[in-house]
């Protein structure tokens, strides 16, 4: 509902950039200055979404050690001002500019390859409960209305809390998450689209794609607003 009053005023141009609140906003809530302030992911490793400084195909990890989804896209790299953005967006409530990212992004990684269906990951319900909504769903749901793909955020279940992922490194992420996530469904030989907000080591992701694999799903690529360095 939040979502569809934000698209009204847009239509109707009574919106203000989110970015810098001064210049008419476009369809997508950010005006055409700040558009062209933001830190696009040009290069990147189609595997894990790690930026590189050249186009290239897979990045030196994921060539050595392949992650279980098949492949990652970000729209931008996490950078100001989309940082900014997402943690407004993630901590502070600003559907606003959680709406413009999601219009913005869903542009840029449009799939090449049809998902079957768009799963967010999922929050433990004391974190819903003290945020009030799911980040991840909420841009699922825009990248299903935008790509045409249905949206299940019942599919993935995180059943045990694991705590800020911050400040962790990749193995100590790893560790937190392991049999963190449950499947409820069947996603036998579908095509499962992850949608989370940040990549940043990657290790949310792969443990979610480990377990609807594990549970027969045919393939797993992740979408992003945005991937740390």
């Amino acid at each position: 509902m939040v979502y569809k009053y934000l698209s009204h005023l847009l239509s109707r141009g009574l919106a203000r950039c989110v970015l810098c609140a001064a210049g008419p906003a476009e369809p997508d809530g950010v005006c055409e200055p700040c558009r062209g302030e933001l830190p696009y992911l040009h290069s990147a490793c189609h595997r894990c979404a790690l930026p590189l400084p050249q186009p290239a195909g897979a990045c030196a990890n994921c060539l050595q050690q392949p992650p279980p989804f098949a492949s990652a896209r970000a729209a931008w790299h996490y950078a100001f001002p989309v940082g900014q953005l997402i943690q407004r967006f993630k901590y502070h409530r600003d559907l606003a500019a959680g709406h413009s990212l999601a219009l913005l992004a869903a542009d840029h990684i449009r799939p090449n390859e049809r998902p079957d269906l768009l799963v967010p990951i999922p929050l433990h319900w004391r974190r819903y409960l003290t945020r009030g909504y799911n980040q991840a769903q909420l841009l699922a749901s825009e990248f299903g209305r935008q790509w045409n793909i249905p949206v299940k955020p019942r599919l993935l279940h995180k059943h045990t809390a694991t705590g800020t992922q911050q400040q962790l490194k990749r193995g100590q992420r790893l560790r937190n998450l392991r049999d963190s996530f449950r499947v409820r469904g069947t996603p036998v030989g579908l095509h499962i689209g992850l949608v989370d907000d940040v990549i940043t080591t990657g290790a949310t992701l792969e443990a979610a794609a480990r377990c609807l694999l594990e549970v027969g799903a045919a393939r797993v690529s992740t979408f992003a607003l945005a991937r740390t360095p």
